[in-house]
């Protein structure tokens, strides 16, 4: 076996591949499925504590999106490319109940050389650092602060955040690193030109990794309806993403330098994605569509499917992170090419 061994700050993970948050990551059962599939790391669904936030979750809804945009049935028999839209909302629980659930979790992971990430998606600033005090001082690992939900907008006033400046992203940030010892990482949004930009901002305020860029807000109308699908706006995600997760992630190892470590989400859906985004500069990636759709074997064959690439190639996982983000060209700096656009243009139409 290849070496699969990352590193996303101080923290080791045995493998790249994280289970990352959704509705499949509230309950133990969930989260221990991801664990005993072999993922480097699960990513509990986030919380905070909102009420609107949580009664969100019984208006969610999701539906499988195929090729031609038509709904596809949900599960391992949906075509490739299948894409998720979705109203999501936050765990039911009250925190107390969340905690005690995390610690367990946290627990079972360790038996299984895993990192259990609990996860606080930014409603209000002292709720949340509350929240992360007892989060440490339970003796989890890591934190995970979402400032980059798509939903702020969709949402009732005050559930969750979508942080679209840098300079605020700079300020959440300190205000979680300078309270916390353990690691935080930040998942910031890719709804923003200015995407590296906001990593420097939470890497200049102590981040250990930032999760860039999560899953975008879309509508698609209904051709039968001619209403929304859903209702409404929603959160989607697809391996339509996965080019453009990529871009960020070397437009922000160019500005921020190999030293930093990126997590890449949205788009990934099998181990060669995994390899995909980690060339583009990402030290870990995160599943969680996939897994939803499909079950809990998408993280195993995507673990297995990336060491046999790296077997392939004689490359540790390490080995990996920034090769394609380095080589990468401007278009001035490309060779020209003779009339080469000449090769993909249809032929002209026949004159009566």
């Amino acid at each position: 076996m290849a070496d699969l061994r990352v590193q996303v700050g101080r923290t080791t993970l045995k493998n790249p591949v994280i289970a990352a948050p959704g509705e499949h990551l509230i309950d133990a059962a969930g989260i221990r499925s991801a664990i005993l599939a072999g993922a480097g790391a699960v990513v509990g669904k986030s919380i905070n504590e909102s009420q609107v936030a949580k009664s969100q979750l019984r208006r969610a809804e999701y539906v499988a999106l195929g090729p031609d945009w038509t709904e596809v049935p949900w599960g391992p028999s949906a075509p490739a490319g299948t894409t998720v839209l979705s109203r999501s909302g936050l765990p039911p629980m009250e925190f107390d109940a969340w905690l005690a659930q995390a610690m367990a979790m946290d627990m079972f992971a360790r038996g299984h050389d895993c990192l259990f990430v609990p996860s606080i998606i930014l409603a209000a600033e002292e709720p949340a650092l509350d929240m992360a005090r007892r989060i440490e001082a339970a003796g989890l690992r890591v934190l995970e602060f979402n400032i980059g939900t798509p939903y702020a907008s969709e949402a009732a006033k005050g559930a969750v955040s979508t942080v679209l400046s840098p300079e605020r992203v700079g300020a959440l940030t300190r205000m979680m690193t300078e309270a916390l010892g353990i690691p935080v990482w930040i998942k910031i949004t890719g709804q923003s030109e200015r995407v590296p930009d906001l990593a420097a901002a939470a890497f200049a305020n102590g981040a250990e990794s930032v999760i860039m860029a999560g899953r975008a807000l879309g509508m698609l109308p209904d051709l039968e309806t001619q209403a929304p699908l859903l209702s409404t706006s929603g959160g989607i995600g697809g391996s339509w993403n996965l080019p453009l997760t990529c871009h960020w992630l070397a437009n922000s190892r160019a500005v921020l330098g190999a030293d930093r470590d990126l997590i890449g989400i949205n788009g990934a859906t099998n181990g060669q994605d995994v390899a995909r985004m980690m060339l583009a500069g990402a030290s870990a990636v995160g599943m969680a569509s996939e897994v939803m759709l499909r079950g809990w074997q998408v993280l195993s064959q995507a673990v297995t499917d990336l060491d046999a690439y790296c077997e392939a190639k004689s490359q540790s996982a390490r080995d990996l992170v920034g090769r394609a983000a380095d080589a990468r060209k401007r278009f001035a700096d490309v060779p020209e090419l003779h009339e080469r656009w000449r090769d993909y243009i249809p032929a002209p139409l026949a004159s009566e």
